[in-house]
């Protein structure tokens, strides 16, 4: 094989299991690679496969715990998830004779069964390649049934020197995962098995832009000023497939070389974005060949051949193919400074080499320690969560859309995934609508990717500053708090890289019977401190308000916006502005944000803020590195630990550097704590190590700010607050909700008081009805009849 480089190199002594753990007969092989995971082959040649797979790169677990019987005739293995009974060297399929087949897996603890074959259709699912090419959910990990399957019996190997290459051997190769109801434990050995979730550059955070339309120079600095004039942060600038030479009188689309009447300087466009903290991707999406008008043509041809019409067709599984195309087209633009690829096909026949060259993309990255790999693509369904940005396809501008992405968002996390892309209003058709990009604009504020995209036409709007001044005013406040967000989501994608902890977790994994219910299936986890109760519908407009049912989990919550309090375990109503979204923080949670005087910039910021809900003791770790290189492998990085020691009238905080390097984020910061829901405290003290220091502190609306500046990020700052019953309660009442929408109607003052009267007495919900109806006597329109109707409904469910 034509050797690639070092970077696609894998450790291939960790495709060989731990002998101890490795039960093997003539035509099977069993191997216990955890308590929970276990191996199932069978070869009618008896030749068994030790080479990592595309899927698999790691089989050399620590030997796990577990008994076993075996005698000529059959084996028995037992751990603390799962008994495995099999009559050796036969099939593992079952036949009209013995329907159930040789081998069976007995669920610990339960009187669940697996067998090959098994349909497991109590599979929750995960999404499958992306919106608009199946919308269908595939087969994922999690299940009600406590067990998953995936199957690697076609799985291309990984060749010495990084080559991927179809199996030779044809039998049955499969991983079955048995983890009852420890789901976290199964998603660590599947990464442990498939690799862990890569790290995305901190820029993948921010805001994305991606209209597909055929930019120049002139026209790139003009968008980028204009999100400047409007005070909107933009992280990400991706171009999509005009960028590139082609020729469209004959239609040939591929193209790795800039336009130059359009891009003359791309070095210097380059560097202009990245001076404005801006990075910038490029859309390759013509994979059938090479053609005579790249730049480089002459010098490919002088390794790989080309056909009598000049074109050299892509051939995926040559690895000499591969280098070229590399070292030869994707280099030079690598050494211009582009940040990462989007690589999509149009032809989803083709979803193999998609596949393929994401691989050889995001390893072919890694030989660059100063860039971190990052391609955007769609799910090609093998181990996704490795390249790691997904991209769910040209939706359309719906409300259809919209309602889907929440739950995308969070089953992804089935199959390992959270990073799943969606066009922020839809990409094309459809009416664009005000209300529906806002809540598209505020649902992407809490998803782990946020882009702004869409198709050409010029009546298509995703630049917040073309829409009505209401919605470009809620807009641009959402856009800015993403940015502001970035510390929390990037510590959250530290979490997940290293311990597999998905950022997006959805409902169900705590509650799996909500998983039916339409109102609250969509409700996910966002991190370990934030939870998010999607808003999918259209408001009532006689109101101004969404109607919004949703569950909360056990617990304490405060609404993230207004900090109502709200105790768990319980559904709600509550009536929603444009300008509101149910996000909400648990007791005690640790939120920090951060800010530059460079909106752009998402480096580790100078000037941070740090929410803190009241009611629990808490610790958060903020996880900081450069952000852009893979040198954090190299222990390049910094872990902050925020502790958070509460009691009523005493709380501490008290942030200290635990573990890596100094260096890594500025030498001192200006800190804002933010204690929600606080009255003033009656004393303050400040201490960075054994001094103590000044601070001012103020309140703000419902909370208690502390400030301190010039402080030392290597070393110990604690800050102590004591005062008598300072925390607010506010607990959240829907009276407050009622009076709110009856402020807002357009009615006359004297009719609202004797409407108060009515919706707040003591008279039964039925009486209540009856005096409603008879305001239309006194001149309360129809409408505004039906909408109290309405109205005292959700009162009468609290």
């Amino acid at each position: 094989m034509y050797p690639l480089g070092s970077q696609f190199e894998f450790d291939k002594t960790k495709g060989v299991a731990n002998q101890k753990a490795i039960f093997q007969g003539e035509k099977y092989r069993i191997t216990v690679l955890t308590e929970r995971l276990i191996r199932l082959e069978y070869q009618e040649d008896g030749k068994f496969e030790d080479r990592l797979t595309e899927m698999v790169i790691n089989r050399s677990f620590p030997l796990p715990k577990f008994q076993f019987k075996e005698d000529a005739v059959s084996l028995e293995i037992s751990t603390k998830y799962f008994q495995l009974f099999y009559l050796k060297n036969r099939p593992f399929a079952g036949s009209k004779m013995n329907p159930i087949g040789n081998l069976r897996i007995n669920l610990v603890n339960s009187d669940r069964i697996w067998n090959y074959g098994h349909p497991e259709v109590r599979n929750y699912g995960a999404p499958g390649i992306s919106m608009d090419t199946d919308e269908k959910f595939g087969k994922g990990l999690y299940s009600a049934d406590g067990f998953a399957t995936i199957d690697d019996s076609n799985g291309l190997v990984i060749e010495d020197g990084g080559t991927l290459t179809k199996r030779t051997t044809k039998g049955i190769d499969i991983y079955a995962f048995f983890y009852l109801k420890d789901f976290a434990l199964c998603l660590k050995d599947y990464f442990g098995l498939t690799g862990f979730p890569s790290l995305v550059p901190r820029y993948a955070l921010g805001n994305w832009w991606s209209r597909n339309i055929n930019y120049d120079e002139e026209q790139v600095e003009d968008l980028v000023q204009k999100f400047d004039d409007n005070d909107i942060p933009l992280s990400i600038l991706l171009l999509n497939k005009d960028w590139h030479k082609q020729d469209e009188k004959n239609k040939r689309f591929a193209g790795f070389s800039f336009q130059p009447d359009r891009f003359p300087k791309p070095e210097a466009m380059v560097q202009f974005l990245h001076s404005k903290g801006i990075r910038l991707g490029l859309t390759l999406n013509g994979f059938d060949s090479i053609y005579d008008y790249e730049n480089y043509y002459s010098k490919v041809i002088e390794y790989l051949r080309a056909d009598e019409k000049g074109r050299i067709p892509f051939q995926m599984f040559d690895s000499k193919f591969i280098d070229v195309y590399l070292k030869i087209l994707i280099h030079p633009l690598d050494n211009m400074g582009i940040d990462f690829y989007f690589l999509d096909i149009e032809d989803m026949k083709r979803l193999d080499d998609l596949r393929l060259l994401q691989h050889y993309h995001f390893y072919d990255m890694r030989r660059n320690f100063k860039r971190r790999p990052m391609v955007l693509s769609r799910n090609t369904n093998l181990a996704p969560h490795r390249y790691p940005v997904l991209y769910s396809g040209k939706t359309i501008v719906s409300w259809d859309t919209l309602k889907k992405v929440p739950l995308y968002n969070a089953s992804a996390s089935n199959i390992g995934v959270s990073f799943w892309s969606h066009d922020i209003g839809g990409y094309y058709k459809g009416i664009e609508d005000n209300e529906l990009y806002t809540r598209f604009v505020q649902l992407g504020t809490f998803s782990p990717i946020l882009k702004l995209g869409s198709e050409a036409g010029k009546y298509y709007k995703r630049e917040p500053w073309r829409w009505s001044v209401k919605t470009y005013r809620i807009a641009k406040d959402y856009l800015q708090l993403r940015h502001r967000l970035i510390p929390y989501l990037y510590a959250e994608s530290y979490k997940y890289s290293k311990y597999g902890m998905p950022i997006v977790q959805p409902i169900y994994y705590q509650m799996p019977e909500l998983y039916d219910d339409d109102l609250y299936k969509n409700e996910y986890f966002f991190g370990t401190e934030l939870f998010v109760c999607p808003i999918i519908s259209k408001k009532e407009y006689l109101m101004n308000r969404v109607i919004h049912k949703f569950y909360m989990p056990n617990g304490t919550w405060y609404d993230f916006m207004t900090g109502k309090k709200f105790p768990g375990g319980k559904k709600y109503v509550s009536f929603f502005k444009d300008e509101d979204y149910p996000v909400f923080a648990k007791s005690g949670s640790i939120i920090p944000f951060g800010t530059h005087e460079n909106m752009n910039d998402t480096t580790p910021p100078k000037d941070m803020e740090i929410h803190i809900f009241p009611g629990k003791n808490n610790q958060y770790n903020l996880y900081e590195d450069d952000g852009v290189s893979d040198l954090y492998r190299q222990g390049y990085y910094l872990l902050t630990s925020i502790d958070y020691n509460y009691l009523p009238n005493n709380y501490t905080v008290i942030i200290r550097a635990i573990e890596g390097k100094s260096g890594i984020i500025p030498d001192k910061r200006n800190y804002k704590i933010r204690f929600r829901n606080t009255k003033q405290a009656d004393d303050v003290v400040v201490f960075f190590n054994e001094n103590q220091i000044k601070s001012n502190s103020w309140i703000e609306g419902t909370d208690f700010i502390v400030e301190v500046t010039d402080v030392p990020t290597i070393g110990q700052l604690t800050i102590n607050c004591k005062g008598k019953d300072i925390e607010i309660d506010a607990l959240r009442l829907i009276n407050d909700d009622i009076e709110s929408i009856i402020n807002d109607l357009q009615i006359e003052t004297e009719m609202k008081e004797i409407i108060d009267s009515i919706l707040f007495s003591n008279l039964p919900i039925k009486k209540k009805r009856i005096e409603i109806r008879k305001l239309r006597r006194k001149g309360l329109e129809r409408k505004f009849v039906r909408l109290f109707l309405k109205l005292l409904e959700y009162i009468e469910q609290i």
